[in-house]
């Protein structure tokens, strides 16, 4: 089997000229994209989110949390937030949640009876509801 080398050949798609005025477009579009990123990223909700593993403990372990405590669970988490904790023990009368206020996400949730058997690690704040 012979194999062939065919070595092809390409040409500028865009003339000098043209160059410059593209990437001065460019300069623009790119500042248009940061500013509608900007106003994006202060326009998100401070919803909190369960990741994989707190989703499955919830169901596992049963545990219901209405709209309305998760409200206050928001607002509580990002007060905590604007004081500098980035991961925090929430204490509801019925379970425990591991928030991580940063980037607001329920990284585990228990019972609180389990959780009274627990010892909490790598958390710089607690909310108590």
């Amino acid at each position: 089997m012979k194999t062939t080398f065919r070595p092809f050949q390409t040409t500028p798609i865009v003339a000098n000229k043209q160059l410059n005025s593209t990437q001065d477009n460019t300069k623009v579009s790119e500042g248009k994209f940061a500013q509608v990123l900007e106003r994006a990223i202060h326009q998100t909700s401070k919803e909190l989110t369960l990741s994989k593993h707190a989703k499955h403990r919830l169901e596992q372990r049963d545990i219901k949390i209405d709209s309305q405590l998760w409200k206050q669970i928001e607002a509580k988490v990002g007060e905590a937030e604007k004081m500098g904790v980035n991961d925090s023990l929430v204490l509801l009368e019925h379970a425990a949640l591991i928030v991580n206020a940063k980037n607001n996400v329920v990284v585990t949730a228990m019972g609180r009876d389990e959780a009274t058997t627990q010892i909490f690690t790598n958390i710089n704040g607690t909310i108590i509801l």
